[in-house]
């Protein structure tokens, strides 16, 4: 790989922590990553809730898992070395009821199976301690998570890039990608022509059409976008909620249910819920763009998830439309929390990918194609796991 042109397209936290681990691993690499916006991580990358995922809820032996264990301790020796915001605080979570404490108890076992440390059951002195004001039937302390700016390790991933001559694209939409007779990709944009060896797609949301543009193939799975929409507890009530606070997950769906999270700027907030979003890059009810919505709503894999999954649409999209609903939901884990509390927050689009019997798909999908890797399934917990999800592709996919 040394000397050759590797073109990156996509400047969210995965484009940008593939560039940085080919230039550690291949000095004298040459680096060209493109994004159609104006600046880096606008999009998943930039709107998540900076969480530091230490790979809890995840299938044993699976790379989620593998990845999200090894990717929490990377992330955290970046930050420590790069001084990006973070806080290694802990997260509790809480089951509710006697089923979610059969849940929970299965949850620290996949734990330990995934090589976490120090799992600890609290009792309800040191979960009054902890967090004043949770109502649990049983509670789970996960001290490996933590909080981290997202935004900082993106910028000093950039920089690092920068510095070993590569180059960063913005403001930059890929018109057109050509394959020559001699193995080299030639990318067009509406401006300038480049020529590579090799093109990594990290386009998140559009992952599965830039699949389909560029290698000409059928898509092996659908991305249907689902919006997760969040809000901020007032200054006044911020002493509700100390750390992180998450509920008992259904391990039927990747969502991991509306938690509590202390930001690295002090703030709090409560979210997600997960609705269909009518644009890819829709984070209002307002956006829509109809190729997104039709790619959607005439996808069959999602007609087969709403049948299958009915009261669980409903319930989100409640959430959604009903603040009321919203709020109940946070209630179960905070039972002092009223609407008076909340301030409307922020949204961001979750890039789901779905296969044509409404599966879900959870675990990362990375395919190869002659010269072009694909990362066409990157869910959470992508962002902590990024820089081992980079040297991942890189010592498995790329020559």
């Amino acid at each position: 790989m040394k000397n050759k042109k590797v073109a990156i397209i996509g400047g969210g936290i995965l484009g940008l922590a593939i560039g940085y681990q080919l230039i550690k691993k291949y000095p004298g690499i040459k680096i060209h990553l493109f994004e159609k916006e104006k600046e880096i991580g606008l999009h998943q990358s930039g709107n998540n809730s900076g969480v530091l995922h230490c790979g809890l809820h995840y299938q044993p032996g699976s790379l989620k898992a593998r990845l999200a264990v090894d990717g929490i301790r990377e992330m955290i020796q970046f930050c420590e070395i790069n001084e990006i915001e973070h806080d290694i605080c802990g997260k509790i979570v809480i089951a509710s009821d006697e089923r979610e404490v059969v849940l929970l108890d299965d949850l620290a076992s996949r734990g330990q199976k995934n090589g976490l440390n120090g799992l600890k059951f609290l009792n309800k002195e040191e979960i009054k301690l902890r967090e004043p004001h949770v109502y649990a039937k049983k509670a789970l302390m996960v001290p490996e998570e933590g909080i981290v700016n997202y935004k900082q390790v993106m910028h000093a991933l950039a920089g690092y890039i920068l510095q070993a001559n590569g180059t960063i694209s913005t403001g930059q939409e890929i018109k057109k990608v050509e394959n020559t007779p001699t193995k080299e990709i030639i990318i067009q944009t509406a401006v300038n022509s480049f020529t590579f060896d090799s093109l990594v797609n990290c386009t998140g949301l559009f992952s599965d059409r830039t699949f389909q543009n560029l290698t000409r193939k059928k898509r092996p799975l659908r991305i249907v976008p689902f919006r997760g929409e969040y809000m901020n507890i007032k200054n006044d009530y911020k002493h509700l909620v100390n750390h992180l606070i998450y509920p008992v997950p259904d391990p039927k769906y990747p969502f991991l249910g509306l938690h509590f999270t202390r930001m690295t700027n002090g703030a709090r907030e409560v979210g997600p819920n997960a609705v269909l979003a009518l644009k890819r890059e829709g984070y209002t009810n307002k956006d829509f763009n109809m190729n997104d919505f039709a790619d959607a709503v005439f996808y069959k894999g999602l007609h087969k998830f709403i049948f299958k999954n009915f009261n669980f649409t409903m319930g989100e999209l409640k959430s959604s439309i009903s603040t009321t609903a919203f709020v109940n939901k946070a209630k179960k884990l905070v039972p002092d929390i009223e609407a008076y509390m909340f301030d409307k927050g922020t949204a961001g689009v979750r890039a789901q990918a779905m296969d044509s019997d409404g599966k879900l798909i959870m675990d990362f999908q990375i395919e190869k194609i002659d010269n072009q890797i694909h990362l066409l399934n990157a869910p959470s917990p992508a962002a902590t796991a990024s820089l081992s999800i980079a040297k991942h592709i890189i010592d498995n996919y790329m020559d």
